[in-house]
């Protein structure tokens, strides 16, 4: 594979955009880069400050560009099921990206919903918004589904058999399954809309510092966090372009992982990854879909054909 960079993107004009987390770190990156290639870009969020904010510097940067934000609590199913219904309606989606998350928790916490925090935010509240919102990805004669993991996701501590971490909760444990859970998701996705127009395909954006490395579990963490920062992690601008890659460009399939090419995969070019063992287990993505439709309560069958 050619190196390949966001100069590549192809012109999107007429095409939208939808980015969960898009108010801050790759979510931003990638909206700013869209919108620079014509996009319309909706950014959805939990925090309308900041989504206001962010709108506002996406324009900065592609003056002319079309910006709509859209209020989303991805750990409230209530919220989800709300702004999914703005989109479902009158919506095309184009290009969906799952992006947002939560990492590192210190403690044990749960949604409203009652689910782990990081897994109910990470995994079944994309989920649940994914199938709500389905009737406006169906509407494109082209659409992508981009699903935002991590390299986290192959950790052994990963494993989906306790998914709401009832027997034993470890901050980064809880994110490895939910980052395992994205890939395991997509996949299965990709299995169920084979012989459909649609694209779905799952990212690991290497190591960039973004807002997602709030949480720390003690004095060291916090200490060691900045130092990592400058020494490990690249930018958010570059760990974006996996997502952007895997959205747009034409030799990017559907059920891929993409990954960047660098060193230890923390930068660099992107290019298909090393999925986690069994992760593309037929098997475990059944088991993880029909979990995720009991534990959220809604049913999701994407099968049917899109528009094209």
């Amino acid at each position: 594979m050619s190196h390949w960079t966001p100069d590549a993107i192809p012109e999107q004009t007429g095409r939208t955009a939808l980015i969960t987390g898009g108010n801050s770190g790759i979510g931003l990156e990638t909206a700013r880069v869209l919108a620079h290639h014509g996009a319309r870009v909706i950014l959805a969020g939990r925090d309308r400050t900041k989504l206001d904010q962010a709108a506002d510097a996406v324009r900065a940067s592609a003056p002319g560009a079309e910006v709509d934000t859209l209020t989303l609590d991805l750990s409230d199913l209530s919220s989800v099921r709300e702004a999914a219904a703005r989109i479902a309606e009158t919506e095309t989606i184009d290009l969906l990206f799952n992006n947002a998350g939560v990492m590192n928790l210190p403690e044990r916490q749960t949604t409203r919903d009652g689910f782990e925090m990081t897994v109910g935010t990470n995994h079944l509240g994309h989920f649940a918004f994914d199938a709500q919102i389905w009737p406006a990805v169906r509407r494109s004669t082209a659409p992508r589904v981009v699903t935002v993991s991590a390299a986290a996701a192959r950790w052994p501590m990963g494993r989906l058999d306790d998914l709401m971490s009832g027997r034993r909760y470890r901050p980064m444990g809880a994110y490895a399954k939910s980052k395992r859970a994205n890939i395991v998701y997509t996949l299965e996705l990709a299995r169920r809309t084979a012989h459909s127009a649609i694209e779905a395909l799952v990212i690991h954006p290497g190591s960039a510092m973004t807002g997602i490395q709030q949480h720390g579990t003690g004095p060291l963490s916090r200490m060691v966090t900045p130092i990592a920062a400058r020494l490990l992690m690249g930018s958010a601008n570059g760990a974006a372009w996996p997502s952007l890659y895997a959205a747009t460009s034409p030799q990017a399939r559907s059920g891929q992982f993409i990954g960047p090419a660098g060193r230890d995969q923390t930068s660099g070019t992107p290019k298909p990854a090393k999925l986690p063992k069994g992760a593309d287990d037929p098997a475990e993505g059944r088991r993880l879909w029909a979990e995720s439709e009991q534990l959220t309560g809604v049913p999701f069958a994407p099968e049917a054909e899109t528009a094209g």
